[in-house]
């Protein structure tokens, strides 16, 4: 069952359905099927989410429950243009969920037997967000597999990709059984057909077909008995018949039989686009200005109504709950100017977790941050009061500024949410620090890229920061370095998205006005004379820093990579080496109430740090099978939790360097053959 594949419309909700489902309030049906039931939900501040439960049936088997875990895994992975973005999921809960953005609209399938087919601006609009779509899925190292009608929404805002239920990771981890035909008749690469082979190529082959079907409203290899289908897809050329001609070009390439000849994904997108663009200049005339980014085309030229249902407007609050409150969210207020104690933070958008907030550290804050260091309080009178010191802030609670921009007027910064892939041009072109404020962005950005590589001995990578206002971007550049293991250089990409990312959303928060530099690019160079150095990453410092889902931080494998480096901080080594130990004692104190065997330090629990999102990693390769079961598994990640942050909090207290707050559990799937995710948080002390 899709996430989102429904007509936009709420069902009321049936007996015996959930009231609550995570953080979110249940107030309707989506849709259902045999996986499970898609629900309407609001989260706490009204965004409209559709949440998808598992049926029980499907719950109780393991197989499955790996199978939903890898899907939530995959999809956390895959961001980017005409997608639905995950925003919450609990794959180990009784009935596993996750929730995605709620995108009202009809899937292809619908609208054309509604509408017919598409034409002018929206069909190139379509085809090009498709492209996009599948363009991020398969940057993400993921494939879909599943591309038909019915997993494309066309909402008001575009065309939206959705469904990955039966994706798999391009390196070969497969979210379905191990040869069992997947996809539908139509819908399926030749090379699919005849050697079960399913790549990027396969999901262009699709693409080719939906945008075909899309502008002519009939199935390119017709309709028939599987097998006919299969045939024809196998040695008959598509009905393209009605099909524009500046279309056409491109989806022969992406129909050509030899998956060898097939256009990419982003090159499709960048054809289409330009063909989209030339649909705007048309419409606009040629005085008018041209559009500047992909995004402003797609709008410009898609054309289909909002969808209205008053099922989700919901009554406010009565007047009684609204005043108290307003009287609570007061004192509460009150109690925190005038105790100066009570401090409120927000997980998605800080490096850390405050643990204890009486402690005072001499530390400075970071760049870009003011620190207020005295307070000047009046008496009921009106009378100045003695003014009092306020408690050193310690650096390692400040908060990363999520959306530094929120509610900011005329902003110096004017490329958030620009699309446009960085260029080697704007590197080239770039310069050192020359301003004040530039200078201090440099060295925030390099004492910080320190700091982290330091801690796997990689500090020997030295990163140089250049500046590019016209492109409003701030360049991080590593390399050249002889015989460098491929996993450094990832390191490096992480550690300077991470620095670079922080660095600019302090500045952008405290000068909105002024700073210009929001987006971040990490280069790295083969050769001191380099002139076209591979660009690793990029990103904005206006999207949030920290890899989370609905506020809450996950852990990935990016991480977990980086947490098997060894590490050479003597600190880490300590604790890496007290908390594993900490793990067993926990295990075996609890194995009179779990009936589990006993744990040695012997058997395979390891444990790493990732110094670029703070946290220990555990992981066990389970030689001997002992964490098979969900039980077992719950047991472990109890034990990994409680002694884990145990150990965490403990040296946080006493070490004023020590950043490390998070944790996530990696355990070995017998099903897949890799590595699963079966627990991760923030600790709380």
């Amino acid at each position: 069952m899709s996430i989102a594949r429904v007509e936009g419309r709420v069902q009321p909700a049936r007996s015996g359905d959930p009231k609550r489902v995570g953080p979110y309030r249940i107030i309707g049906r989506l849709g259902s099927g045999g996986m499970g039931t898609v629900h309407a939900g609001l989260d706490p501040a009204g965004l409209r989410v559709a949440v998808k439960v598992v049926h029980p049936a499907q719950a109780e088997d393991p197989e499955f429950r790996a199978r939903f875990r890898r899907e939530v895994q995959l999809s956390s992975r895959v961001q980017g243009p005409c997608l639905i973005p995950l925003l919450a999921a609990d794959p180990d809960a009784e009935s596993p969920w996750l929730a995605t953005a709620y995108a009202p609209g009809l899937t292809l399938d619908r609208h054309l037997a509604a509408h017919g087919p598409l034409t002018g601006g929206t069909l190139y609009a379509f085809a090009t967000g498709a492209a996009q779509a599948l363009a991020a899925i398969h940057a993400a190292g993921v494939v879909h597999r599943d591309v038909k009608p019915q997993n494309v929404i066309l909402t008001p805002a575009g065309p939206r990709v959705l469904d990955f239920g039966i994706a798999h990771a391009a390196d070969g981890t497969s979210v379905t059984r191990t040869g069992v035909m997947t996809g539908t008749p139509g819908w399926i690469s030749p090379e699919h057909y005849r050697t079960g082979t399913a790549g990027p190529e396969g999901d262009m082959f699709a693409w080719g077909a939906l945008v075909a079907h899309a502008a002519t409203g009939r199935l390119p290899f017709g309709t028939g008995a599987p097998d006919v289908v299969a045939y024809r897809v196998m040695s008959e050329e598509p009905d393209l018949d009605g099909l524009p001609d500046e279309l056409r070009e491109s989806l022969t390439k992406a129909l050509a039989k030899n998956p060898a000849e097939r256009i990419s994904a982003e090159a499709a997108a960048e054809e289409c686009a330009r063909l989209l663009a030339g649909q705007t200049t048309q419409l606009l005339g040629t005085a008018g200005p041209e559009p500047t980014r992909i995004g402003d085309c797609l709008t410009a030229e898609w054309n289909l109504p909002s969808m209205q249902d008053p099922a989700w407007s919901l009554p406010t609050p009565p007047i009684r709950k609204r005043a108290l409150l307003t009287a609570v969210l007061t004192a509460i207020a009150v109690a925190a100017v005038s105790g100066g104690i009570v401090t409120f933070y927000s997980s998605d958008d800080r490096t850390d977790v405050d643990p204890t907030s009486e402690r005072v550290a001499p530390s400075t804050p970071s760049v870009g941050i003011s620190t207020p260091v005295a307070t000047a309080a009046t008496t009921a009178s009106g009378t100045p009061a003695e003014t009092t010191s306020a408690p050193a802030v310690d650096p390692r609670t400040i908060r990363i500024p999520k959306d530094p921009l929120a509610g900011v007027a005329g902003p110096a910064y004017t490329r958030a949410g620009d699309e446009a892939q960085p260029v080697a041009d704007e590197w080239r072109a770039s310069t050192t620090a020359g301003s004040p404020e530039e200078r201090d962005t440099e060295k925030a950005i390099r004492d910080r890229m320190t700091s982290m590589l330091a801690t796997k001995d990689m500090d020997f990578m030295k990163p140089t920061v250049t500046f590019n206002q016209r492109a409003q971007t701030v360049m991080v550049t590593g390399g050249p370095v002889p015989q460098l293991p491929e996993n450094y250089q990832e390191v490096f990409r992480r550690a300077g998205e991470m620095a670079a990312c922080s660095a600019l959303a302090h500045r952008l928060g405290n000068d909105p006005t002024t700073w210009p530099y929001g987006r971040f690019v990490i280069y790295w160079k083969t050769s001191d004379g380099d002139l076209d150095a591979a660009a690793l990453g990029y990103g904005e410092a206006t999207d949030g820093c920290i890899s989370e889902t609905a506020g809450q931080w996950h852990g990935d494998e990016s991480g977990m990579a980086t947490a098997e480096v060894p590490s050479s901080d003597k600190a880490e080594i300590r604790v890496a080496d007290a908390a594993v130990k900490a793990v067993v004692a926990t295990w075996n104190t609890n194995t009179s109430e779990t009936n589990e065997d006993p744990l040695d330090v012997d058997d395979g629990i390891s444990l790493g740090f990732d110094p670029v999102e703070n946290a220990a990693y555990v992981w066990t390769d389970d030689p001997d099978s002992r964490f098979t079961s969900r039980a077992s598994q719950s047991n472990l990640r109890g034990a990994v939790e409680d002694a884990v942050c145990r150990k965490l909090a403990l040296e946080f207290n006493s070490n004023k360097s020590w950043e490390y707050t998070r944790w996530a559990l990696v355990v070995h799937d017998a099903y897949t053959g890799t590595r699963q995710f079966i627990g991760a948080g923030t600790c709380s002390w």
